[in-house]
């Protein structure tokens, strides 16, 4: 049973008929496979803009995406939407532009929170996707930068990646982009070739960072 069909009536906002055939649509969509290889999958790098860094008080502005497939971003493949007056068009566009790939993010305490709370509060419940959080990712992957997890800025200065606007959801997933692009690059030396593997290895960081 996927989200959508999970919605109990009396929950879920009211949504006119044109967005929820929408969304009914990227519910049916079939999950990833992630066994296949990264150059097989298409990855979607997320991030979001607030206010703020108060999750509970600070609101979510907007959400942009960038596409990688085949191992390569392309930056015409990107999607950006404020919420403004109209933020379940925002919301649906990002969850068809993912198309259930795998989504990256930045910091999932903060990113993948604030997606999924808006996808909760303004079209009903979240989705189900997979998630990879490069804030724990890329430690393992370049721990000749940073052996713990550091700050976006501090992993873009150590790569020398720059962006056409700092602190704006679209400015920044490009940043991400770029970094994920490179943990790409290492991943094979490391053995870590599929969307699988790299749920699991972040996984075991986590495990290892709380039991410690």
């Amino acid at each position: 049973m996927n989200w959508l069909a999970r919605l109990l009536p009396g929950k879920a906002p009211v949504l006119d008929l044109a967005l929820r055939t929408r969304l009914e649509h990227c519910a049916a969509r079939p999950s990833p496979d992630l066994s296949l290889s990264h150059f097989e999958t298409r990855y979607i790098v997320a991030n979001t803009e607030a206010s703020g860094l108060d999750l509970d008080r600070d609101p979510l502005l907007a959400v942009a995406a960038i596409s990688i497939q085949q191992g390569r971003l392309d930056p015409r493949q990107a999607y950006y939407a404020p919420l403004g007056e109209h933020p379940a068009e925002a919301l649906t566009g990002l969850l068809e532009f993912i198309d259930r790939a795998p989504v990256v993010v930045f910091n999932s305490g903060f990113n993948q929170t604030h997606l999924e709370r808006a996808f909760d509060s303004v079209l009903g419940l979240p989705p189900e996707l997979e998630w990879l959080d490069l804030y724990w990712q890329l430690p393992v992957f370049f721990p000749e930068h940073h052996s713990s997890p550091a700050r976006l800025a501090e992993w873009m200065a150590s790569f020398e990646i720059e962006t056409f606007q700092r602190h704006h959801a679209l400015g920044d997933a490009y940043a991400i982009a770029q970094l994920f692009l490179a943990l790409l690059g290492q991943s094979p030396a490391l053995g870590v070739a599929t969307p699988k593997a790299l749920i699991d290895a972040e996984k075991s960081r986590r495990w290892l960072r709380q039991a410690g």
